[in-house]
């Protein structure tokens, strides 16, 4: 049986976000080459996809599930892209994370279903992680001041706390100032098909 798993939601999404990430990482002849990190892979189809796109950049992916590791470990040999990294176990909430340095974070839709906690430790590990310029560029779902963005958002929030309390949609306003705290200067936001944002926080 394969490990590779499919995502419909990740193959949907991949282009726009792709779009915005192309943008933000031009391949500029003389610049260095970035390593992004991306958190919480899943299933590995977006680091295909962007590492196969954005062949300048070298991507790791990273999980915590043995399943997650599993499927982009199928997908990346199947891929064969030379600027793709081996999967690596991470735990948002650790104190030391597999990886002492990094260009820039990439993480989709995590926050949302994961506790609190997971977003403190995500922006403590990009802290620690990332030099002035760096990047934490986040996509998902968010709420505005207090408000969901759509009538499907708000039905999505009241699903994820209902399977557990400790999930739900975050407010955007929330995360900014743990970012800010942190060093991160929100840089702009993108709004997203699917009533999803691209949100991008830059290293003080």
């Amino acid at each position: 049986m394969s490990t590779k798993r499919e995502a419909p939601a990740a193959q949907r999404n991949r282009g726009p976000i792709l779009e915005v990430l192309a943008r933000l990482w031009p391949d500029m002849p003389g610049t260095p080459r970035r390593l992004v990190l991306e958190i919480a892979s899943g299933t590995g189809e977006h680091a295909v996809h962007f590492a196969g796109h954005l062949p300048h950049v070298d991507w790791q992916p990273s999980d915590l599930g043995a399943d997650a590791i599993a499927s982009v470990s199928a997908w990346r040999d199947e891929a064969g892209l030379a600027n793709l990294c081996a999967p690596v176990e991470l735990d948002v909430r650790a104190p030391q994370w597999p990886l002492d340095r990094a260009s820039d974070l990439f993480c989709a839709n995590m926050i949302h279903i994961a506790p609190w906690s997971c977003t403190l430790g995500l922006v403590a590990g990009a802290t620690r992680l990332l030099d002035r310029g760096g990047l934490l560029v986040l996509y998902g779902p968010f709420a505005i001041d207090g408000q969901h963005t759509a009538p499907s958002n708000a039905a999505f929030d009241a699903d994820l706390r209902r399977r557990d309390p400790s999930w739900g949609v975050r407010d955007l306003a929330e995360v900014s100032a743990v970012a800010d705290a942190a060093g991160f200067t929100l840089r702009e936001r993108v709004s997203m098909p699917a009533n999803n944002l691209v949100v991008v926080f830059e290293r003080r």
